[in-house]
């Protein structure tokens, strides 16, 4: 049975049905994604935040007391109606810019945002010479054949070794 003639037998009410229910599925889920818990909120903003005093984990990562303790001053905020960008100033004023994760591409940080770009394009430039030079390099050929005086030079050679055999 094909799928249109499933269609003309399934009738006006089914159709109705179904179609109701894909919509109440769709809004389910647009309505589950679009408000995220307390807890998401206060983990995406702990992600975007180092431990100061953890090598190299962020509060979200961190189980030291010190990142407890921000968690929970972040959801504080959180409840409080403040912003993401207000609680993170917030860290940034007490921490120093050294708190964020990805610090702002500026000042010494600007260093480390360009060396990355920078390093692609010189290895990319790097490579193309590499392969245009390998390109460009005359490829080995075969020898050109030998003038008449050189072949018969050739033979006389060759004639001379089978006579002192």
């Amino acid at each position: 049975m094909r799928l249109g003639a499933l269609a003309r037998t399934a009738g006006p009410g089914r159709t109705a049905a179904a179609a109701l229910v894909c919509a109440a599925v769709l809004a389910w889920a647009a309505a589950a994604r679009a408000a995220p818990t307390i807890d998401d909120q206060v983990y995406a903003i702990a992600r975007d935040l180092m431990c100061p005093v953890c090598a190299g984990q962020t509060v979200a990562e961190s189980n030291s007391q010190l990142a407890e303790q921000m968690r929970a001053e972040i959801r504080r905020r959180l409840l409080a109606g403040q912003s993401r960008e207000e609680i993170i100033a917030y860290f940034v004023g007490q921490f120093g810019e050294g708190a964020l994760a990805a610090p702002p591409p500026r000042g010494s940080a600007l260093v480390l945002w360009l060396s990355l770009p920078v390093a692609l394009l010189a290895g990319a430039l790097i490579l193309r010479g590499y392969l245009r030079r390998g390109a460009a390099a005359p490829r080995p050929t075969s020898p050109p054949p030998p003038t008449p005086d050189e072949a018969e030079q050739i033979e006389r050679t060759l004639r001379s070794l089978d006579d002192s055999r």
